[in-house]
């Protein structure tokens, strides 16, 4: 079974925002054995959006479309939808309520005509209740093909998607199973890998598909595969991922099967009660930030000191001036330090800290640009390794931050 996601907005074709819509859309779409066949980005244009229609409905099952319900002249969506299916606007009553209920109990502004627009849908239309926003979701069929409007506000849209286009999908829809195995591995390039493990790949059977995903410092394999039978393509998935091992078993540092090297730290800490701090120098609070992007992270996460400058990281943090002083600010001492001093600032169990040259200048160092130590603090020892990032600021930023987790998910896995 296909679909196709189309977004429609100018301020995505012109970089104003990023449409992170269709990657949520795809990926919860995958989970229920649906597969994304194309992603459109689209004008806020009358002609753009019919001939977007047109041709993903001669392609897809579903297509779902994010953007251009609101209330304003610029959003056309719904006219658009209106004309592709023949069809008028009436207004729905109980969408008109809910948009003066959610007026009259969270917004302070008036509620105006044009809010009251909002209620105005497709006679030929299913509405889907927008329980955060006052545009609705639309339902429509044509020609086999479900079409699917939903607001392009990120909450508002996820929403919807969990509580009414999936459920509706899975029960009117026959669907294969979809199953994805993750390894990932560090510390060899994509280039470097594909040789060490070629006869293995050559090798796979043809119902599976390997993909190498590359990023800062690390390479994920994601092995997928389709079929009626689940437990049969899981045990097929299964079985060629333990034939990695023994080939690069040394770069291998977990299995990924739907979360982030974070999410998988935050279900360890969680289970076995223990608790983290982070002490940041050149990542600026980039490792504090992804922590915190995952909801829950209170249980586990106490919090961060963001030491840039040298003398906080001595009178805020602790470090020792002579220590900087002997070896510099950028060094393994000055790094363990600071993890240790954290994880004593705020009673935790582990700590994570960072400090280096990240450029373009040297700063309070005479170490390299792309020279970085980070140190793990944990309730048995305290340590820190030396890296050389490269010669980026971005690039070694978010390397360090992935190595940081990366070297924060061996040691609790000594616990």
């Amino acid at each position: 079974m296909q679909a196709e996601i189309i977004t429609i907005g100018d301020e995505i074709l012109i970089g104003q925002i990023v449409d992170s819509n269709s990657a949520f859309i795809a990926k919860e779409l995958n989970k229920i054995g649906v597969s994304v066949y194309q992603i459109t980005s689209i004008q806020d244009d009358r002609q753009h959006i019919l001939q977007a229609f047109a041709e993903a409905n001669t392609r897809s099952q579903v297509v779902i479309v994010t953007g251009g319900l609101g209330p304003t002249k610029d959003d056309i969506t719904k006219h658009t939808l209106c004309e592709y299916f023949e069809d008028n606007l009436v207004q729905n009553k109980k969408v008109l309520e809910h948009i003066e209920t959610l007026f009259a109990k969270y917004i302070s502004t008036p509620i105006s005509d044009l809010n009251r627009q909002q209620a105005l849908v497709p006679t030929k239309a299913d509405v889907l209740k927008n329980e955060f926003g006052t545009a609705p979701g639309l339902w429509m069929e044509k020609d086999g093909t479900s079409f699917v409007s939903l607001p392009g506000v990120p909450f508002e849209m996820k929403n919807i998607i969990k509580s009414a286009i999936l459920p509706r999908i899975i029960s009117q829809y026959e669907r294969p199973h979809i199953v994805h195995k993750t390894i990932m591995t560090y510390g060899l390039g994509e280039s470097a890998i594909a040789e060490k493990i070629e006869n293995w790949e050559n090798n796979l059977p043809e119902a599976i598909k390997l993909a190498y995903l590359p990023s800062l410092g690390r390479v994920r394999l994601r092995l997928s595969g389709k079929s009626k039978n689940k437990k049969t393509l899981e045990e097929l998935i299964q079985s060629e991922a333990k034939k990695l091992y023994p080939l690069i078993g040394d770069i291998i540092y977990g299995e990924e099967e739907d979360e982030s090297i974070e999410a998988s730290i935050a279900n360890m800490l969680t289970e076995k009660g223990m608790t983290l701090a982070t002490a940041e120098s050149f990542t600026g609070g980039k490792i504090a930030e992804q922590i915190t992007a995952l909801p829950g992270a209170s249980k586990y996460y106490k919090g961060t000191v963001v030491s840039y400058a040298t003398e906080t990281k001595i009178n805020l943090l602790g470090v020792d001036a002579n220590l900087v002083d002997k070896y510099s600010v950028v060094s393994e001492e000055v790094a363990v330090a600071m993890a240790r001093n954290a994880k004593q600032l705020l009673g935790t169990d582990f700590a994570i800290a960072t400090t280096g040259n990240a450029g373009p200048t040297k700063g309070d160092s005479e170490e390299p640009v792309g020279t970085v130590f980070i140190a793990i603090s944990s309730p048995e020892r305290s340590f820190a390794q030396k890296f050389t990032m490269g010669n980026h600021r971005e690039i070694i930023v978010q390397k360090s931050v992935n190595k940081a987790f990366e070297l924060l998910q061996k040691e609790i896995l000594n616990f």
